[in-house]
């Protein structure tokens, strides 16, 4: 294989606007990759074309309504912004940010966009800043019997053909006490006014079980939701400082829009609580689905990822064009014209 130094790669075989194009049908990850073992490659990689596919289509309505201005001077600097620092959008309300690994949409809804029992009473809740916070107040529960917290939200501010995961995120002061009872936690879905249920109610424990304490710990994006030997969730440590736990999960198909409703109550046990702090309710990427409606889409992007990573392990013009065939043959909506040795995408 030629010495990709020189100048002379199979690569050059293609324009850099094909190779873009290429590139923008795998992942964000694929695309790092390509530019961190292959010069030839990195120039296409770190390209605008490749990373405005990757951020989701209203993203420009997104930044134009956040709260703070937004300046960044190439699509891939933009994509990691949006990951790592959330955005404050619809009046600081919500927080909107990308899962990194897919570049889909996550937002969190803050205490005061939540329907939460007694909320107005200040003998029962008061609302207050936290430094940790990222939002402007946070709720803190002073003195309830019945806790029911709520929060609704329209799918179509998320990314279609995805499985979601609803999370409490909260907090206890130091002297919290009877939140140690068991909660119920539920996703449904909302058509119309009716209500449908997604999935079973869960049990949850905002003070997990005494032997459950010591296994409080951070959570990788990769890790399933903690829980228990009976099955029940328990509280995981964030990276911020806040504590989540799982509330269910819910699937968004590739056309459909409706509205999810989540909620967290405790109205059996009846006994008094105390030190509850909520910033809010998040929806973050979960578990890759195996939902009947994807898995012939997910079945080409697997196809295209492996045309394209088959890239560089051929270096003669017929071999190259092979592996383009394959990669186009895994994609809709795709016109190619070819001719010997190279490419036109239309």
């Amino acid at each position: 294989m030629a010495d990709e130094n020189s100048g002379t790669t199979p690569y050059s075989l293609l324009p850099e606007g094909c190779i873009a194009n290429i590139i923008s049908f795998t992942s964000p990850k694929d695309a790092c990759r390509a530019a961190a073992v292959s010069l030839g490659l990195k120039p296409a990689a770190e390209s605008d074309v490749v990373w405005e596919r990757f951020l989701p289509p209203d993203y420009k309505e997104i930044v134009s309504g956040s709260n703070s201005p937004v300046a960044c001077s190439t699509k891939k600097e933009l994509y990691f912004l949006l990951c790592e620092s959330p955005l404050l959008v619809d009046g600081g309300k919500m927080s909107f940010r990308l899962s990194r690994s897919t570049g889909k949409k996550c937002y969190m809804l803050c205490a005061r966009k939540l329907e939460i029992a007694w909320i107005d009473t200040p003998i029962h809740w008061t609302w207050t800043f936290s430094p940790e916070s990222r939002f402007a107040e946070v709720a803190k529960l002073q003195s309830v019997c019945w806790l029911e917290i709520r929060g609704i939200l329209e799918t179509k501010l998320l990314s279609p053909s995805t499985n979601y995961a609803a999370y409490l995120v909260f907090n206890l002061s130091k002297n919290h006490y009877g939140l140690q009872c068991s909660s119920k936690a539920s996703v449904k879905v909302v058509r119309e006014s009716i209500t449908e249920s997604e999935g079973q109610t869960k049990t949850v424990y905002i003070v997990p079980p005494r032997p459950q304490r010591a296994n409080l710990r951070f959570r990788s994006p990769r890790q399933p939701p903690s829980r228990n030997v009976e099955g029940d969730r328990v509280p995981l440590s964030r990276t911020d400082g806040w504590l989540e736990i799982e509330l269910g999960e819910f699937f968004i198909a590739e056309v459909d829009e409706f509205d999810v409703q989540i909620q967290l109550c405790e109205t059996q046990h009846l006994n008094w609580k105390k030190g509850l702090i909520v910033e809010g309710i998040e929806l973050e990427v979960g578990e890759e689905s195996e939902h009947p409606a994807d898995k012939k889409q997910k079945s080409a992007k697997t196809k295209a990822k492996d045309a394209f990573r088959t890239l560089g392990t051929r270096s003669t013009p017929s071999t190259l064009v092979e592996v383009m065939k394959d990669f186009v043959v895994a994609q809709k909506n795709v016109v190619v014209e070819m001719s010997f040795g190279s490419l036109r995408w239309n």
